[in-house]
């Protein structure tokens, strides 16, 4: 059976990147702006930019991706880590869970809720 390291599957997502780069380049040369107002916007979305700051193992191959429309290009030792950490590989403890969020205060009638609109008395 096949095993790859992490350093040998960021280079694979990072080339697959690269592929799909000069891809959207080749779309943006022959239709000049669809990059900037189509693809980059659609694909921020989809990488969860704004709502995940850590990259889950959904959204990396989609960061990398945009890795590669900036001018420095995917660093292939932090997506090394980056998989480690996702995947969970021997000498990497996971991320853990974030803490559960305290049970809400008792309601003192002041809340948000309207459901009831009687007027109280």
């Amino acid at each position: 059976m096949l095993q790859i390291s992490a350093q040998q599957l960021a280079e694979l997502l990072s080339g697959i990147a690269r592929a799909q780069s000069a891809v959207m380049n080749g779309i943006d040369s022959a239709m000049p702006g669809s990059k900037t107002q189509h693809i980059q916007p659609a694909l921020g979305n989809a990488a969860h930019l704004l709502d995940r700051p850590e990259p889950t193992l959904v959204d990396l191959p989609l960061r990398i991706l945009m890795s590669y429309q900036g001018r420095v290009g995917p660093d292939i030792a932090a997506i090394t880590r980056d998989l480690e950490r996702l995947c969970g590989a021997p000498g990497t403890a996971p991320s853990a869970p974030a803490p559960a969020a305290e049970a809400p205060a008792a309601d003192d009638g002041g809340g948000l809720d309207f459901s009831d609109l009687t007027p109280k008395t």
